[in-house]
């Protein structure tokens, strides 16, 4: 027993030494030397002549004036102000007084908004009622559009007063007319006043008519319903269309 106590003791006596040595050889640290900075240092001064020249123009005055605000920005303060319901006094427990009265709020801001709106239109002259419907310029005709029979229009003749007028949209519409008409005498179409034009391109049994008149049909919509004004070079090019149909139905 003794003896095992002896080898113990050898055991921690060397393990001191090894951890002696180990920290022995560690090289001690070097003291910070403090060093003194010898440049020359150079003190510059602002130019004052410079400084009271800058102060002079009005481009380096950065002193800020408040003015009065102008009147659109009082009318937004006063609309915003009339639709300002936080200013009632309501119990924070009363969750659905305040959902009634926040969907309130913004019901009446979307209608300041729309009257707002509705007035700027009307006085730039646009008119809300008609503004999103397909709507022809008026025309100066013996014959209603609304219940017009193409086979009681003299079109050689309509056609030539709308050129004379220089009203080359209402002669592209009659020319289309006068189309359906001729289309119609041979049998190609059954006409009738409630039909739709992608009505009469269906009932053509031949395709290349019908491709043909299909293209016809959007120049005619262009023109007519799109309300986009044509010259008489515009208008020889469509005639010139409408003739060489004329002559393939033949």
């Amino acid at each position: 027993m003794l003896r095992y106590f002896y080898i113990f003791f050898i055991f921690i006596l060397c393990g001191e030494g090894v951890c002696f040595a180990a920290s022995a050889a560690k090289p001690p640290k070097q003291k910070a030397v403090l060093k003194t900075d010898s440049s020359t240092i150079v003190i510059r001064n602002f130019d004052k002549a410079a400084l009271q020249s800058y102060s002079k123009q009005p481009e380096f005055n950065y002193i800020e004036t408040q003015s009065a605000p102008s009147l659109w920005t009082r009318f937004w303060r006063w609309f915003w102000h009339l639709f300002d319901f936080s200013k009632l006094k309501i119990h924070p427990s009363d969750t659905f007084l305040q959902l009634v009265l926040k969907l309130f709020e913004y019901l009446f801001i979307l209608l300041g908004l729309g009257a707002i709106i509705f007035v700027i239109l009307r006085l730039a002259g646009i008119d809300m009622l008609n503004i999103f419907r397909r709507k022809s310029a008026a025309a100066n005709l013996s014959y209603s559009e609304s219940v017009e029979n193409i086979h009681e229009i003299d079109f050689d003749a309509e056609i030539e007063k709308s050129i004379a007028n220089r009203n080359y949209r209402l002669a592209v519409r009659l020319l289309y007319l006068k189309c359906l008409k001729q289309l119609s005498d041979a049998s190609l179409i059954k006409w009738q006043p409630e039909k739709t034009n992608s009505i009469y391109i269906n009932e053509l049994a031949n395709t290349t008519q019908q491709f043909t008149f299909k293209v016809l049909t959007h120049q005619f919509e262009y023109v007519w319903y799109g309300e986009f004004a044509i010259d008489d070079k515009t208008y020889g090019n469509i005639s010139k269309l409408f003739q060489e149909f004329k002559n393939d139905m033949a």
